[in-house]
């Protein structure tokens, strides 16, 4: 291989992993709508419940650097917004959720609505604004207004 091949072959991995990266980085963060008909039961986590409204699920682990600032941001929305309740499970030990769940990543949010129903999934660090906007579109959904 001559040097200039090389020198090629070096740049096409870097400007292809520059593009990867940019392109997880758009991703990160991005509400996604899920079809999901079954509703879970609150035990499966350790809860007694869901919330009244809707139920912000985030699922960290213990060396999760950025699962502590969205657990900040969930609970400060769950604590505004009437009926809507934040639960924070670590999966550190838990591979059965993250397996149930189909986390691949933390931290990820889920929003179930009353019934325990997954209607929204966010992976990665979450915006106040993408999670209020996701929360209305839940209430809407059970003609609910928070």
């Amino acid at each position: 291989m001559t040097t200039t091949t090389a020198l090629f072959a070096l740049g096409v991995l870097i400007v292809g992993s520059v593009v990867i990266g940019l392109v997880m980085k758009a991703r990160e963060g991005r509400a996604r709508q899920v079809s999901s008909h079954a509703g879970e039961d609150p035990d499966t986590v350790g809860a007694t419940q869901w919330g009244e409204h809707a139920t912000l699920l985030q699922f960290s682990t213990e060396f999760c650097t950025r699962c502590p600032g969205v657990s900040r941001t969930l609970a400060a929305i769950a604590d505004r917004e009437p009926g809507v309740v934040h639960i924070d499970v670590d999966l550190t030990h838990r591979a059965d959720l993250a397996k149930h769940f189909q986390i691949l990543q933390t931290p990820t949010t889920l929003i179930l609505d009353s019934d325990g129903v997954v209607r929204t999934r966010l992976g990665g660090t979450v915006a106040r604004a993408s999670v209020e906007r996701e929360l209305q579109q839940v209430a809407r959904a059970q003609h609910v207004y928070i």
